[in-house]
Order: structure tokens, then sequence, then C-alpha cells
């Protein structure tokens, strides 16, 4: 069953939700639900994350309302740049946080010095991935350390080794598809 304002324009659905109004508040979400999940889901490819996002980002509408303008953009155009900015905002506060350098280049070195050494207190996981490090040229190993366990972007990593941005993504991309191919050679 729909009521007039399932009708109504996007804009007068916002200036109900503006001013509390139920009925517009209902209809609102359920206009807009689908494409906020749809971006949510999209970006974050995670059911749950882009269910929160997406109530978040309702919530902000509703804090929002009493100053949305359509002369700067549709109704949809408004939501899906509030989902767009919240999920970057929440996955970037998910992104790991590098490790001072300091830490990092002990743990790197440490990693490339003792792989294939049994230790008891280390996990056998662990120390075949060290080894498996150790096995690729020593500036991939170097790039996957820094970008894998020290939670650095590529840019970080190619500052920190002071080569260009591609070379560093090439490192690390090349380094993982070898860690995965011997791993996957090594449990098939």
């Amino acid at each position: 069953m729909f009521s007039l304002t399932d009708r109504a324009p996007d804009a007068a659905l916002v200036a109900g939700l503006a001013v509390n109004d139920e009925a517009a508040t209902v209809a609102f979400v359920r206009r807009f639900e689908g494409p906020v999940f749809g971006l949510a889901l999209s970006l974050t490819r995670d059911r749950g994350l882009a269910e929160d996002i997406s109530q978040d980002v309702f919530l902000r509408a509703w804090k929002a309302a009493g100053t949305y303008d359509q002369r700067r953009g549709s109704v949809l155009t408004w939501l899906l740049t509030i989902t767009r900015n919240r999920t970057i905002d929440l996955l970037r506060t998910r992104r790991p946080t590098p490790i001072d350098t300091e830490i990092l280049e002990q743990l790197v070195a440490t990693t490339l010095r003792t792989a294939g050494r049994e230790d008891p207190g280390v996990p056998a996981a662990a120390e075949e991935a060290a080894s498996r490090l150790a096995q690729l040229p020593r500036d991939q190993a170097r790039a996957v350390i820094l970008a894998v366990i020290g939670g650095n972007t590529a840019q970080q990593v190619a500052d920190h080794e002071g080569i260009p941005l591609g070379t560093a993504k090439t490192r690390i991309r090349t380094g993982l598809r070898r860690l995965r191919a011997a791993m996957e050679v090594n449990h098939d």
C-alpha cells in the first residue's frame, strides 16, 4: 500500500526528514536504502559493514537534512556522496597503522636473517612464511614485509626504500604472487 508520501518528490522527503515527519522519513529510507546499501557493499565487499554504513548514512542525512540544497545536486547524489565519504573514512580507520621505521627495519632484518632456523617458540606457519620470504629477491621481500607486516601503503614503501611508486607496487605485487605460488605448491 502506497501513501501520498511514497509518491512525493525527493526534495519533499528531505524537507519532511528535516522536520521529523515520520511518514516522510520512512518513505525516504525506503526509496534510497537500495542505492545506499549497494554502494556501501560494492566499496567494502562486507555485508555487515555495508549495513552499518547505510544506517550511519541515513542518520547523517537526517541530521543534515535542513542543509540540503537541491541546486547543488539530486537527493540521490547527495546521499551517495555521504555514503562514499563515510565508507572511505571507515576503511581508512581499519587500515593497519604503519610500524615505527626503526622497529620495522629490525623486523625486516630479523625475518630475513633467521629464516629457515627452527625455533620452538615460533609457529610452523610463521617459520614457513619467513623461509618463503627469504627465498624472494631481497628487494621484493623487503617490500612485502614493509607493506604486509608493517602496514605501509605502496607510497610509504616507495618513500622508505627511496624508489618510484610504480617500482614499489611491482615489488609488492610480484613478491606476494611468488609467495602465494610457493605456498600453493607446498600445500598441494
